[in-house]
């Protein structure tokens, strides 16, 4: 199991020691919410900021775009040395034709899918995908409630995934906590962004630690 902590849930107060604490865990990537206030209504931060984090880590970089045209930046989320490029399905006119680019620009393309979006709208791309993403609550904000159906839509795409021969990684974002955690692994989850639950944790380290083993227990 890829965990993916969000750094939206940090204490950006003290941005560097939760940079560092998690350069010191399990934690495999470093998930990175981008909003503009148009596509969710919710601004939350831009490159500046990205760039101090590329500075500070060790781990690589999965930047979320939750923004209206987000191929707009594929060159500079590149130039950042991310790891993961993901756009939202929903944002996309040209679909196609930005996870091409993400890849040409030498990272992993993703596709996210808002909660109301079925799986089935990306029949005819996802083998141009390497991650797809479902969110587990509605983007904008962090610590909120997971949506139920997000475990049934898993395995929807986990089926679908199979039936078009796509190797396309499964993630999950919003409302991973242990409990959530375990049945997404189950339903054929490889990677889970969690932020509430690890920097609202007593010890974020030893919860990092503990998502991960979920995908060990099947």
């Amino acid at each position: 199991m890829i965990i993916a902590p969000s750094l939206l849930s940090a204490d950006f107060g003290h941005l560097a020691d939760d940079v560092e604490m998690l350069n010191s865990s399990m934690a495999d990537w470093m998930h990175l919410d981008v909003m503009d206030g148009m596509f969710v209504p919710n601004i939350s931060f831009g490159f500046p900021v990205i760039e101090s984090i590329a500075r500070m880590t060790c781990k690589p970089l999965d930047v979320h775009l939750m923004v209206e045209r987000p191929e707009r930046f594929t060159g500079r989320v590149a130039a950042l040395g991310a790891r993961v490029m993901n756009v939202h399905q929903e944002a996309c006119v040209h679909l196609h034709r930005t996870l091409t680019s993400i890849r040409e620009a030498g990272m992993l393309a993703g596709v996210t899918l808002n909660p109301a979006t079925p799986v089935s709208v990306l029949e005819d791309v996802v083998c141009e995908a390497d991650v797809v993403m479902l969110m587990g609550v509605n983007p904008g904000f962090g610590g909120q409630v997971f949506i139920e159906n997000t475990v049934v839509k898993t395995s929807r795409l986990k089926e679908m995934l199979l039936r078009r021969g796509s190797g396309a990684l499964i993630e999950i974002d919003g409302g991973v906590n242990r409990e959530t955690a375990a049945r997404l692994a189950a339903a054929g989850a490889d990677i889970l962004v969690a932020g509430s639950s690890v920097f609202g944790a007593a010890d974020p380290v030893s919860e990092i630690a503990h998502l991960k083993s979920c995908g060990a227990l099947l």
